[in-house]
């Protein structure tokens, strides 16, 4: 239990700090809306178990001990980053859906889109794989059992995603969706030049 509490703790507080999940979630949740953002949620909560999965079976050594492997994942994350900023500081000013009815259809693709768009972000973060290496090695036990990891894993997974929920309904709510919608085109090119920023800073990092 103590274990546990010790790594929850860690990993909230990783999570809570301001990163690419993290300006990506307000991003679409501001642009897009609830539903959009939770998928962009959900989409970092799978990343997550990406590095959960490697963490246990290994893999997270060989990434560590290996600067060209490492090196590729960081430059694939720096790259996605800049492209999505590119993309919002680029795009053109965007019509209600709502004042257009509701097309299944296209929202559906919209929210996969998004649910990538979360899942890319995070598995390509070498931050978050720096960190689910120094977690997995360094703060739980070598004795502990692979089910217990797992199911630290598990918590983690959950946690992401809920918190990024969490942040999704608080910048839907329609006050903030009244300040959003008055200056949409400005707030989503800003948004954008973050996320341009993000990527170079990961880029550029040792």
């Amino acid at each position: 239990m103590e274990e546990l509490i010790i790594v929850a703790t860690i990993h909230l507080l990783a999570v809570m700090s301001p990163g690419p999940d993290f300006a990506l979630v307000l991003k679409n949740s501001l642009s897009s809306g609830k539903t959009t953002g939770r998928y962009t949620s959900l989409g970092v909560g799978l990343g997550i178990g990406v590095h959960v999965l490697y963490s246990l079976v290994g893999i997270a050594l060989i990434i560590s001990q290996s600067a060209i492997l490492f090196t590729i994942i960081k430059y694939l994350g720096a790259g996605y980053l800049i492209y999505i900023g590119v993309k919002s500081v680029t795009a053109k000013k965007k019509k209600d859906l709502d004042s257009i009815g509701d097309n299944v259809k296209k929202k559906s693709i919209h929210n996969l889109s998004a649910l990538k768009q979360g899942f890319v972000t995070n598995v390509l973060n070498p931050k978050a794989t720096l960190f689910f290496l120094s977690v997995f090695t360094q703060v739980i036990d070598p004795n502990t059992s692979s089910l217990l990891r797992a199911l630290y894993g598990l918590e983690m997974i959950i946690a992401t995603t809920l918190w990024f929920s969490v942040v999704t309904i608080i910048m839907t709510r329609e006050p903030v969706r009244r300040v959003y919608k008055k200056a949409e085109t400005t707030i989503d090119r800003v948004f954008g030049l973050i996320l341009i920023i993000l990527g170079i800073s990961v880029g550029v990092s040792r």
